[in-house]
C-alpha cells in the first residue's frame, strides 16, 4: 500500500515540477527501527504561492484534501489529504526556510518499484526530528543513530547550532544526549 502510493506521489511531483522529500515515519523505517507509521510525511520545495498547481495535481493522485485548501494551507503551510482507497493520509509541508530547500536538494534517492523516491538524508531527518522534540521523535533519532553509524554528526551540529539559536532553544545539547549512549 504505501510503496505504491509513495512511487504515486514521487511521479506526480516530478512530473509536476514540484521539489520534495519524504520524511517522518516513512524515512525512519528507511534509516531506523521499523515501528508503525500511517501516514506520509512529504516537504515541498515551494512556498503556498504554487498552492494551486498542487490542488489541480491532486486528482492525479487521487488524494482528497481534508480541509479548504487555501485558508488552512497559507494559515498552517500544511495541506492534509487522504487516499480514499487506502485511508492513508499525506500531509504536504509547503517549505519556507533556505535549509529545508537545501535539504531537499540534498535528498537521498531511493529505488521503490520502478520508480525514484526522494527521502531526506539521514543527517537531516535527524535535523527534523530533534525539532519537532516530541518523545517518539526523540526515540526516532536514538533508533536512527543506531542504526547509520556513519552518519555525518559534524553535519548536523552546525544545522542545529543555527536553529538552536534562532529558537532559543538547546537542540544541540538535546543530540548530544541522545548521542552519549552511543
Amino acid at each position: 500500500m504505501f510503496a505504491q502510493l509513495l512511487e504515486r506521489l514521487a511521479r506526480g511531483l516530478d512530473q509536476a515540477g514540484l521539489p520534495y522529500m519524504i520524511i517522518g515515519g516513512q524515512a525512519v523505517l528507511l534509516y531506523g527501527e521499523p515501528r508503525l507509521t500511517r501516514d506520509i510525511d512529504v516537504t515541498l520545495g515551494v512556498d503556498v504561492d504554487r498552492l494551486t498547481e498542487l490542488v489541480a495535481l491532486l486528482a492525479e493522485l487521487r488524494l482528497s484534501p481534508l480541509v479548504e485548501p487555501a485558508s488552512f494551507t497559507r494559515r498552517t503551510m500544511v495541506l492534509p489529504c487522504v487516499d480514499p482507497d487506502t485511508g492513508i493520509r499525506v500531509d504536504f509541508i509547503f517549505s519556507f526556510t533556505p535549509y529545508e530547500r537545501d535539504a531537499i536538494s540534498r535528498a537521498a534517492v531511493v529505488r521503490i518499484g520502478g520508480t525514484e523516491v526522494r527521502f531526506a538524508t539521514v543527517e537531516d531527518l535527524i535535523v527534523h526530528k530533534i525539532l519537532a522534540g516530541r518523545p517518539r521523535d526523540l526515540e526516532d533519532v536514538h533508533s536512527i543513530l543506531l542504526k547509520q553509524p556513519h552518519a555525518d554528526l559534524a553535519a548536523i551540529r552546525p544545522r542545529l547550532a543555527e536553529f538552536s539559536q534562532t529558537l532559543s532553544q538547546p537542540l544541540v545539547e538535546q543530540f548530544d544526549a541522545l548521542c552519549k549512549d552511543l
